[in-house]
């Protein structure tokens, strides 16, 4: 079920008049924008306590690295103040053409992508670097947005409807899953609940649902390193012993555990973490376990109140009054995107969840993720001036 206001539409983007695409005198969702904001400067001291191992290890110091990162905040806030400028409607009108250049991108980086970490999930083009997931993820949310609101009049239509949005779904789903199966199953999660909420039907969401947990299964067991991964989670949720956690592959959640453990309430003060010298990757993967342990459990749970305010003024707020179901299910799926990326970044480094290279937005050191993070916000901003421009039409009269 998609929420409505008075003035909400059902139709082609490609009908959308001059008037409905006029951008809003109105301000975007401050309480939105300042929580970015927030996350963005946390997330500099968050990296600068967590690098300085890995600054000194590759013959850098942690001051460079954070400047880059502070540079790559920079341009991702921009990227957001720009795409909150730009009609949703028009930027939805080029999903299709973002869909097949992310199709593109993800397979030139099967071809010659990086390898980092034992996986290919980067690609340089001269000296910049990025991760085409990023951007195939924001490119999908938006397609399944814009098909799921261009069919509503039929949208019980398993060939009419169904058919074509699993295509775009299952094609992204397994170019993303054969490298990165943690955000290919995020995303292909995410979908699912765009689609609940787009009323397709629920017998064919069944159907979707185990397909993908056939697909999950498979790129499972057609990887070692995945299986071992899941194998270590159940011996850790089932049987807490010192083999389990001194293996090689328990040595990650061992040292997260530890970092958490010494936190306690308060935590050991900025900057005078210890297991940023044993956490692999402690500026990105696990830099929860790092913000637990130099702030305590009350900087964490602070972390996660950020993340929940996102989602309540995503969906409760924004998505609930759109002003059509095209930016409702947009920014239904941009808040999804953003929350979960971040909740799984937190359950993996308290052990909650199986070992992922997810990053926790805004706060995780990065750049394409962090940028694309910044884009979905820039959505979500400019559906919310959108809202206040209509609330006050509609009141005024």
């Amino acid at each position: 079920m998609y929420y409505t206001t008075p003035n909400s539409k059902v139709g082609s983007i490609f009908g959308t008049t001059k008037d409905e695409l006029d951008a809003p005198d109105r301000s975007s969702d401050q309480v939105l924008l300042v929580t970015i904001i927030g996350l963005m400067i946390f997330g500099c001291l968050a990296v600068y306590s967590s690098i300085a191992f890995f600054a000194q290890s590759h013959g850098t110091t942690a001051v460079s690295l954070v400047s880059g990162h502070a540079i790559k905040l920079l341009i991702a806030f921009f990227v957001m103040i720009f795409i909150s400028k730009i009609n949703y409607r028009v930027l939805a009108r080029f999903s299709r053409f973002a869909m097949l250049l992310s199709w593109g991108l993800l397979i030139v980086m099967h071809l010659y992508g990086d390898v980092s970490w034992g996986a290919q999930r980067s690609l340089s083009i001269g000296s910049v670097s990025f991760q085409p997931t990023s951007f195939a993820a924001i490119a999908l949310i938006l397609h399944v947005a814009v098909l799921l609101y261009e069919k509503q009049e039929y949208i019980k239509d398993f060939k009419r409807a169904f058919l074509p949005i699993m295509f775009w779904v299952g094609v992204t789903f397994v170019l993303i899953g054969t490298e990165d199966l943690s955000s290919a199953a995020v995303l292909m999660g995410i979908c699912i609940l765009m689609m609940f909420v787009g009323r397709i039907s629920i017998p064919q969401l069944s159907g979707l649902v185990l397909i993908g947990l056939i697909g999950v299964a498979g790129f499972i067991s057609t990887s070692t390193e995945r299986q071992s991964r899941i194998d270590q989670y159940v011996a850790q949720i089932t049987e807490i012993n010192d083999q389990n956690f001194e293996s090689a592959e328990g040595y990650q959640a061992q040292q997260a555990h530890i970092a958490i453990a010494q936190g306690q309430l308060f935590g050991v003060g900025i900057g005078k973490s210890t297991q940023r010298d044993f956490l692999p990757a402690p500026y990105n993967d696990f830099i929860f376990a790092i913000i637990a342990e130099e702030y305590g459990i009350v900087g964490a749970i602070s972390v996660i109140f950020a993340y929940l305010l996102i989602l309540y003024r995503g969906i409760a707020v924004i998505a609930r009054q759109a002003p059509d179901v095209l930016g409702t299910l947009i920014a239904f799926g941009c808040t999804l995107l953003i929350s979960l990326y971040a909740f799984v970044n937190a359950g993996v480094a308290t052990g909650l969840l199986p070992v992922t290279g997810l990053p926790m937005p805004f706060v995780s050191y990065g750049g394409s993720s962090m940028v694309f993070a910044g884009a979905m916000s820039g959505m979500l901003l400019n559906i919310s001036r959108h809202i206040a421009n209509i609330k006050t039409r509609f009141y005024n009269g």
